[in-house]
């Protein structure tokens, strides 16, 4: 009986390490160490519905996969954007790398842009990730400092913006993107 308590109990703390380290990545590239949502009682998603400019999208260069910089802002314009920061150490990242796939791949592109931002320190590992995995994602780095609404302390982390470029969804930590409520959001 003693035996069947420590076996429960090691098995359950095992899950919630397993449950901590799926739900994000320390935004440091010289780190693995998880980072532990702020609040996991709730969703880690959240709805924005107060917008002020620190909600806004931000005008900011990033770097195509043929190395043609472009600015976030304007090259999106009148379109919702969805803005993944990612990275290839980063489980949690490439766990729900399927279901952005999916999401991608059945989202209508005149209506929605796709950017998912690397976070590596090498560009070329993402792409020879993204490669490698079959995606057709299209993926992004930064060229210049990344501005303070995606400077988050965790990743994976998801900006849906609306085509006014209000954020209108966040979610902390790994997500899944085929859900209802997210196809709802980029129509």
């Amino acid at each position: 009986m003693l035996h069947n308590k420590f076996f429960t109990n090691g098995f359950v703390m095992l899950m919630i390490t397993a449950g901590i380290t799926l739900t994000a990545c320390k935004n440091n590239q010289s780190s693995n160490e998880p980072v532990q949502s702020t609040n996991a009682s709730t969703s880690n998603a959240t709805t924005a519905n107060n917008n002020t400019n620190a909600d806004a999208l931000p005008t900011f260069s990033i770097k195509d996969a043929n190395g043609k910089v472009v600015n976030l802002k304007d090259t999106f314009k009148g379109k919702k954007i969805l803005v993944n920061l990612w990275a290839t150490w980063c489980p949690p990242c490439r766990a729900e790398m399927p279901s952005l796939q999916t999401l991608y791949s059945t989202t209508d592109s005149s209506k929605v842009a796709f950017v998912f931002l690397s976070m590596d320190d090498d560009f070329n590992k993402a792409l020879q990730y993204v490669k490698d995995k079959k995606y057709t994602l299209p993926v992004y780095y930064p060229a210049q400092e990344l501005p303070q609404l995606f400077n988050v302390e965790g990743i994976p982390t998801t900006f849906i913006f609306d085509a006014n470029g209000k954020i209108i969804h966040q979610q902390v930590g790994m997500g899944d993107y085929t859900s209802p409520e997210i196809r709802q959001l980029l129509q």
